[in-house]
């Protein structure tokens, strides 16, 4: 696994421009199982907006207890300051986002690929930044999205994962923008609704960081709630606050 993150955060850019790519990597995983091939109709587990019905999504209900590499068709988009890697093949979420500078992740980075089965269809992981919607943890948060890389007349590059989801139809983009000389990361979401019917929708990133006595959150001076999820880890078991 050290080799394998050694890769990736690698420099490819020493000078003051952004270059963004695509290149298959091997990932440590633990492979999820098929597909139910009935319908489930889930229902009473209402949480976060949702009711617990997936239908159309299948669901998977089984994880595999042993560890294979796999490989992934990963998105990178690098400057001179941070390099970020973007797994289209699992929900266009960002796996890895790391700052050359001071040589360390700026969000967790997951080095293994272990689902658990929490998510609204099954599968889901940590670490990363994942992003969600029309409610939950998106039912599709473990499955392929579509992507493709912009350039714009400034020298910025923008990757962009979207997908069209199945239960009401309406469609979701992440951008992942990056400036040349600047340090850190833009993203840009947009949400479509594509039919002509209200649709009511949950939106919201989930960020995974390092914390300790010196770490802060800091919000915009509109927002008046905020909800923490975070792991507290001891030497015997670890405990969800």
């Amino acid at each position: 696994m050290e080799k394998i993150t050694s890769y990736l955060i690698q420099s490819t850019v020493n000078t003051s421009e952004v270059r963004a790519w695509e290149e298959d990597i091997l990932l440590p995983t633990y492979e999820i199982g098929k597909e139910e091939k009935n319908p489930i109709f889930l229902e009473k587990r209402v949480y976060q907006g949702s009711s617990g019905a997936v239908y159309p999504y299948p669901v998977v209900e089984k994880i595999s207890d042993e560890k294979k590499d796999k490989l992934y068709h990963a998105l990178f988009i690098e400057n001179e300051y941070i390099k970020v890697m973007i797994l289209p093949e699992l929900g266009g979420r960002i796996h890895m986002a790391y700052d050359k500078v001071k040589q360390r992740h700026f969000v967790y980075y997951n080095q293994v690929v272990k689902p658990a089965l929490v998510g609204l269809t099954g599968p889901w992981i940590s670490g990363g930044i994942e992003f969600n919607w029309p409610q939950h943890h998106r039912p599709s948060t473990f499955l392929p999205t579509d992507f493709s890389i912009e350039e714009h007349a400034d020298g910025s590059k923008t990757v962009w994962c979207n997908e069209v989801e199945r239960m009401f139809r309406t469609k979701g983009m992440q951008g992942f923008t990056l400036y040349p000389g600047k340090s850190y990361i833009e993203i840009n979401v947009k949400i479509y609704n594509r039919t002509s019917f209200p649709q009511t929708f949950l939106w919201w990133a989930n960020p995974a960081v390092v914390v300790n006595d010196h770490y802060h959150s800091v919000f915009p001076p509109d927002v008046n709630a905020v909800f923490d999820h975070c792991l507290l880890y001891t030497s015997d078991a670890a405990d969800e606050l």
